[in-house]
């Protein structure tokens, strides 16, 4: 399994809700496991530069490559890319996660 997990920060928090509504259309992909759209608390007091959370749940890299070749995820990209300052994307197989101490 690969989880996908993109992090966006606004240019103006005015748009937060119109990058939200963009981000909501990838939730109609059907090419996919799990996926939410999150609002960060902003409870770190380090790691408060973003804003929303895409966690995405795919069963290969072969389903995430077909959830980015939807036109839903063109749309998405169309109304969100103008409003946002930041985007940080990070996938990682599951599999391959350490899941406990390595000392």
């Amino acid at each position: 399994m690969i989880r996908h997990i993109v992090f966006f920060s606004a240019r103006n928090s005015a748009d937060l809700d119109r990058i939200r509504a963009g981000l909501s259309i990838l939730t109609e992909i059907p090419d996919k496991i799990l996926l939410e759209i999150g609002t960060n608390l902003k409870t770190d007091q380090l790691g408060g530069e973003a804003d929303l959370i895409v966690y995405g749940e795919f069963e290969s890299e072969a389903q995430l490559a077909a959830y980015k070749a939807h036109p839903n995820y063109q749309r998405s990209i169309e109304i969100v890319r103008p409003l946002r300052e930041m985007r940080i994307a990070a996938d990682y197989r599951v599999e391959e996660a350490v899941r406990g101490s390595l000392v």
